[in-house]
């Protein structure tokens, strides 16, 4: 499947938000998630967010803590997308740095499997500001374990 192809024969969690058979996350409609593209069997994905004002911090822009969000709704997906629908897989740690400061508005985040084990995974990916330089990176581990019904 190429990069901005959708999948919609595909069952999970991730594939089902995306043929709408099931809401998407609170927590991605929070922060204006959007499919840019994916490519399960590279471990990939895009997608964008809208950081909107009401993330900002007292200095104006956005809050950390909201970037990190973004970043982890990035990295995971990366590897949801390439599971079988009876399972998923949380962050176990979230490594997080902060290049400079992000502005409210569209942001880009990029996401990749970069070793995929048995049970544990290990994910990087970046997120970058409107004009495409990164404003953070981040390194996560998860743990892939069956859904409970």
């Amino acid at each position: 499947m190429s990069f901005m192809e959708m999948d919609t024969q595909r069952r999970g969690l991730f594939w089902d938000v995306q043929a709408g058979r099931v809401p998407p996350p609170p927590a991605a409609v929070l922060l204006g998630w959007e499919l840019v593209g994916v490519d399960p069997e590279q471990g990939t994905i895009e997608v964008a967010f809208a950081a909107g004002d009401q993330f900002v911090n007292p200095a104006g822009v956005i809050q950390g803590g909201f970037l990190a969000a973004m970043l982890d709704d990035t990295l995971g997906p990366a590897l949801v997308a390439t599971l079988p629908e009876d399972q998923f897989a949380p962050t176990l740690d979230l490594h997080v740095q902060f290049l400079r400061p992000a502005r409210p508005g569209r942001l880009l985040g990029r996401g990749r499997v970069v070793q995929r084990g048995k049970e544990v995974c290990f994910l990087a990916g970046e997120l970058l500001g409107d004009d495409g330089r990164p404003v953070a990176v981040a390194t996560a581990t998860a743990r892939i374990q069956s859904v409970r019904q």
